[in-house]
């Protein structure tokens, strides 16, 4: 691995993203695939019908953000909406991180969400250097603009 640091950030960024990506997308395809579970869900955590079409119409949404993401293009939009779409999630759960050694039956119940507030941390970061994140498409494009303003002038 080269020892310039913004190769090595921009390795780490293309990293984080693919995996932050991955994490939302999984979810996404899941409202696609299994509509009747998540109309459940925001039935149990926000005490409303979705309807049957509403899974389909988020799920694919989110798909399309999440692929944006992966791509790393539209960078600030992109990986801004990754956020925010985890933030909902930490909302929803937060009584459960501000109890994560509940016990129930034996089992630690709420430990497991610890994990959101970590990854929401991640997402935050991402989007916080994603001006470093060179190998991104929004990055490529970019100097492919500068390249052909160079070769014009």
């Amino acid at each position: 691995m080269t020892k310039n640091p913004d190769s090595r950030d921009a390795v780490a960024l293309l990293i984080l993203r693919l995996g932050l990506a991955w994490f939302l997308f999984v979810w996404a395809v899941n409202k696609v695939l299994e509509p009747e579970q998540y109309m459940r869900i925001w039935g149990y955590f926000h005490g409303i019908d979705i309807g049957a079409t509403m899974p389909y119409v988020m799920g694919a949404a989110q798909i399309i953000i999440c692929v944006m993401a992966a791509l790393g293009l539209w960078r600030t939009l992109s990986y801004g909406l990754l956020f925010l779409m985890h933030l909902v999630t930490v909302i929803v759960i937060f009584p459960s991180l501000i109890a994560p050694f509940v016990i129930e039956d034996g089992f630690p119940v709420n430990r497991n969400n610890s994990i959101a507030l970590a990854t929401l941390a991640a997402f935050a970061a991402l989007w916080m250097l994603r001006h470093r994140d060179h190998y991104s498409l929004d990055a490529w494009l970019q100097r492919r603009r500068r390249e052909r303003r160079h070769q014009v002038s």
